[in-house]
């Protein structure tokens, strides 16, 4: 049965690299979606009028394009992307970054494992192999920090994964709507309070090997202060698994 499939593209001050971003999705991929969602989160840049511009040139039905009243955060904004996924009634939600950090080329691979009921989600990783983070770019000290922050999250949580900080992620729907998603974060660690839900509810996390590309784009992350809140969450996970803490967003029947 054919998946219903929806590309969330997260865009916060990301004018410069919005249509580069589009562009590069492949026709076969803009083929088989039934919508590609653009919620800009209330940029500081003309982010929602180049959107809207991008739409009428293009000719693209398919895409929508939102803005947000008032800036949610990284988090909050993906909260409301997956809700509008869900009640659209989609299979499938890629999350795709505006910025064009994350290969769009790629796609076809990643959507693979969720097409074919192999995954609840998968998961672009620069470190699997294959990757090759520095070759494409990636600063030393952030291939290194990435490196030791994913094997200290694996240490406390008890997973596996070759890296915790990607923001190519993609969802089955019917996994995101056991989860209560909307408990956590409204800031980057978002991402891997998720992925500890996905854990515990004993859901399929796929990974695949993505290029790494790093370019002119702004960083909006304090890395010491995410990488903080990463280790909190974890450590606050593992607690609750020790049953020495109740948190309510880690508990999820299986």
């Amino acid at each position: 049965m054919k998946k219903r499939i929806g590309i969330f593209v997260i865009a916060y001050n990301a004018v410069n690299k919005l249509d580069w971003t589009l562009d590069r999705i492949p026709s076969e991929v803009w083929e088989k979606v039934e919508e590609v969602f653009l919620f800009d989160d209330c940029s500081t840049d003309n982010t929602y009028y180049a959107a809207i511009g991008y739409k009428h040139v293009k000719n693209l039905e398919k895409l929508t394009v939102y803005r947000n009243a008032n800036n949610l955060r990284y988090g909050g904004n993906q909260k409301m992307g997956y809700q509008y996924a869900i009640e659209r009634g989609f299979d499938i939600v890629v999350m795709l970054h505006a910025d064009g950090q994350y290969a769009p080329e790629v796609l076809p691979n990643l959507l693979e494992p969720l097409e074919k009921d192999e995954a609840d989600m998968v998961l672009g990783s620069r470190m699997a192999s294959g990757g090759s983070p520095l070759v494409g770019g990636m600063p030393l000290y952030k291939f290194l920090g990435n490196k030791i922050l994913t094997w200290l999250e694996n240490g406390i949580s008890g997973m596996t994964l070759t890296e915790f900080h990607s923001g190519y992620r993609l969802y089955s729907c019917a996994a995101l709507k056991k989860l209560p998603f909307m408990s956590n974060s409204d800031e980057w660690h978002f991402d891997t309070e998720i992925l500890f839900q996905f854990h515990e509810a004993g859901m399929r996390i796929v990974e695949r090997p993505i290029p790494t590309y790093y370019g002119d784009e702004i960083c909006h992350v304090n890395g010491l202060a995410y990488a903080y809140k990463c280790l909190k969450s974890a450590i606050t996970y593992r607690l609750h698994k020790a049953k020495l803490i109740h948190e309510p967003k880690y508990t999820i029947p299986r």
